[in-house]
């Protein structure tokens, strides 16, 4: 397998995942208010609740990453696993029993619950192997970027096709159409996983030896960068889930551009496509810490564009772009971050916790994005936001403080977080040791 093969097979797994988990971010909140008969309040304490329980599931499956030794590594073997109940679980969350309102509020917290569990179950071995697939740090670069531009495809189709499938499977009956659709995202993903285990292989050992250790003593291999690391991750997807959730209300009520909702996910998405292919390349020039200061400016810009050019069918569009822009470099830097993370955890430390590491990530996004549903449901809610009605002054007023206000203060904290960051200045001395132990444990 050539590095492009491996590049490749690598990153659209990802774009499996976010078929799904972007269709999530994006459209289940709608989906559950406007089509699936919940409260906008009980939608976002569902997704709280929820995500809580997904947290605690991505800490367990963390554990049993580091735990596991196969002779297809660590991570890989749950692709296959996890492939098919992903499939499934898609397909069981938008389905619409007729079990009253009461049934139908605990069907979907069940379904959502176990669709986050099968995400979680491919999503945290292809976060744990990136520095088991190469030492090679610029390499490495290379395999996020493509798994960053992977999922912002996956996130592109997303936003550009599902609207037009939903509408075309449906035929006026929005149950139907969402659910043909998600069964076709999740078998796609299905497959899609399969060949993301095929196209990868597990060659680079821990520079420690791993022994039977306490979730205490696994623990303690977590260090201060992990924090950081973890943070920033809170932050990151509360952003995102801001973003995507938010940009449709404010569109189709504030702006009354329903009919742009197509070209505005495409322009949101693919206008960061630029700054994840040149991701690698600024990573050899420049600090990790620098640059995600300069995408979190970036993003600010083309918000503020947005809110005062809201009038211009041009700065709007430009917004979009440039919005595009910065959260996808703070997207591909957070994620470049985690294989240095790792490192220092077995140069500092001498723990080889990679899993744990992922699961904790893991409990800081869905977390974050739990917390972040729950504020945007309450906002709605004391907005008085009526689904597919017209919006009072107030409820426009909120829909706006969401979509553009929030998202400015998250890049200011992420801003403020990465100015702790000290890897960069440390990442040669860590290669020497690292390699140091490597050939100590041949």
């Amino acid at each position: 397998m050539g590095k492009w093969g491996k590049r490749i097979g690598y990153g659209i797994g990802d774009l499996g995942c976010n078929l799904v988990f972007s269709t999530m971010a994006s459209y289940l909140m709608i989906f559950y208010t406007d089509v699936f008969g919940i409260a906008a309040a009980a939608a976002g304490t569902m997704m709280l609740v929820t995500k809580f329980i997904d947290a605690l599931t991505d800490t367990a499956m963390g554990l049993i990453v580091d735990r596991t030794h196969t002779r297809w590594g660590q991570g890989r073997p749950y692709f296959l696993i996890g492939a098919v109940p992903f499939a499934v679980f898609t397909f069981l969350t938008f389905y619409i029993p007729d079990l009253g309102s009461t049934g139908k509020l605990v069907w979907a917290y069940v379904t959502y619950c176990l669709l986050c569990t099968a995400y979680t179950v491919v999503n945290i071995p292809l976060n744990t192997i990136v520095p088991r697939l190469t030492s090679d740090i610029h390499e490495r670069n290379c395999l996020v970027s493509a798994r960053m531009i992977c999922a912002m495809l996956g996130t592109a189709i997303v936003m550009t096709i599902t609207t037009p499938m939903v509408e075309y499977f449906g035929q006026g009956n929005e149950a139907k159409g969402y659910l043909i659709t998600m069964t076709i995202y999740g078998i796609a993903a299905m497959l899609i996983f399969f060949v993301t285990f095929a196209s990868t292989k597990e060659v680079v050992p821990p520079s420690v030896k791993r022994e039977k250790t306490t979730l205490k003593e696994d623990l303690k291999g977590l260090t201060d960068q992990s924090w950081i690391f973890f943070i920033l991750n809170l932050l990151y997807f509360s952003l995102y889930v801001v973003r995507s959730t938010t940009v449709i209300y404010y569109f189709k009520y504030n702006l009354g551009r329903t009919e742009w909702l197509t070209l505005v996910g495409l322009l949101g998405i693919l206008s960061g496509l630029p700054m994840l292919l040149i991701l690698p390349w600024l990573e050899k020039k420049f600090s990790k810490r620098n640059l995600m200061i300069a995408s979190v400016l970036i993003y600010i810009a083309g918000d503020l564009l947005i809110y005062f050019g809201k009038s211009s069918s041009f700065c709007l569009l430009a917004g979009l772009v440039i919005t595009g822009l910065g959260i996808y470099g703070i997207f591909g830097i957070t994620f470049a971050i985690q294989p240095d993370v790792i490192d220092y955890s077995e140069y500092k430390k001498k723990a080889s916790v990679s899993g744990l590491i992922a699961a904790f990530q893991g409990f800081f996004v869905k977390g974050g994005m739990g917390l972040t549903s729950a504020i945007i449901g309450f906002v709605l809610k004391q907005g008085g936001y009526v689904a597919n009605a017209e919006q009072t002054p107030k409820a426009l007023a909120y829909i706006e403080t969401s979509f553009i206000w929030i998202p400015i203060i998250l890049c200011a904290a992420i801003a403020v977080v990465t100015l702790f960051y000290k890897l960069d200045g440390l990442r040669e001395e860590m290669n020497v040791a690292l390699e140091t132990g490597r050939n100590s444990n041949c």
